[in-house]
């Protein structure tokens, strides 16, 4: 576990997730969820921007381009979902999205039933 990427950060990020998570509980829309989550993430000192727009490249060219949910500290790109449990392929999007962009690590959360979260690292 000591060598995690950006390990600090990302403990900070899920402790953010829970904190909202324990505030909110389950049943709102998407939309209410990233909010507070961005709120709570800047009130714990850190840079968050939202809806980044990220270019996807395929073998050095520009084929697309995709709005992140949030971008954190410009180095983890953060999904959310609310649904009942997260499935792989919700994983396989944030796979997709670490493969395609110059970003290493990304977080998934659920703000579903049952508060769910999976860490994605990509060494590249």
């Amino acid at each position: 576990m000591a060598n995690l990427k950006y390990r600090d950060l990302t403990a900070t990020i899920i402790k953010c997730f829970y904190s909202v998570y324990n505030e909110l509980g389950s049943g709102f829309l998407e939309k209410v969820y990233e909010n507070a989550f961005c709120y709570e993430l800047q009130q714990n000192g850190l840079f968050v921007e939202t809806q980044k727009k990220i270019h996807v490249f395929y073998k050095s060219q520009c084929v697309g381009e995709y709005f992140a949910d949030r971008v954190v500290e410009d180095c983890i790109i953060i999904e959310l979902k609310v649904v009942r449990k997260l499935l792989d392929q919700h994983s396989a999007q944030l796979l997709n999205y670490l493969k395609a962009t110059s970003f290493e690590v990304g977080l998934l959360f659920n703000f579903g039933e049952d508060a769910e979260f999976k860490r994605m690292v990509l060494n590249k």
